[in-house]
């Protein structure tokens, strides 16, 4: 299958199983999955730095036009588009220097630590937007740590589940 279509799959799925599954759970009244952002994450680092953070304001904005968010989605989206290649070259160092990431291929430490940065900024991002209070701080990241925890879970089960097996 070609890559752009493939991307164009994962995009409308992520969207439409945020939307229609994950957007429903809400355990304990702040622990909400975000799956949709592993599009971002494991979109192709050789591509334009622009088409990313295009897409991902793309991305943000269908998951707001959904969820009725007026457009924290977006904002948190595209600042963890524009801010993406300095965790990339935090979590794998040389290996994005050249280059030549492939997330299938990489160390699960690497691959972990990118995903729990990524995670944890856009989280951290959308519920500040979501609350836009200082006071409310606590809660923010209450809300940011455990939703994370349970987005990186969820998208290294999907990742497992869903990746290519390489011998």
């Amino acid at each position: 299958m070609n890559n752009s279509v493939l991307h164009a799959v994962r995009f409308i799925s992520l969207v439409f199983i945020q939307t229609l599954v994950f957007n429903n759970i809400n355990f304990l009244g702040y622990i909400n999955p975000y799956i949709y952002i592993m599009f971002i994450a494991l979109f192709p680092v050789k591509n334009n730095r622009l088409f990313i953070i295009f897409l991902s304001f793309f991305l943000g904005l269908s998951i707001d036009l959904f969820s009725d968010t007026g457009g924290i989605h977006a904002a948190a989206c595209v600042f963890i588009a524009y801010i993406r290649p300095v965790l990339l070259k935090f979590s794998f160092g040389v290996i994005y220097e050249h280059q030549t990431i492939k997330f299938n291929t990489v160390e699960f430490g690497e691959k972990l630590t990118y995903l729990t940065l990524l995670t944890f900024i856009h989280h951290f991002v959308l519920f500040y937007l979501e609350l836009f209070s200082a006071s409310k701080i606590i809660l923010v990241l209450q809300k940011t740590v455990f939703s994370s925890i349970f987005t990186i879970l969820l998208i290294l089960i999907i990742t497992v589940i869903f990746s290519k097996r390489t011998k």
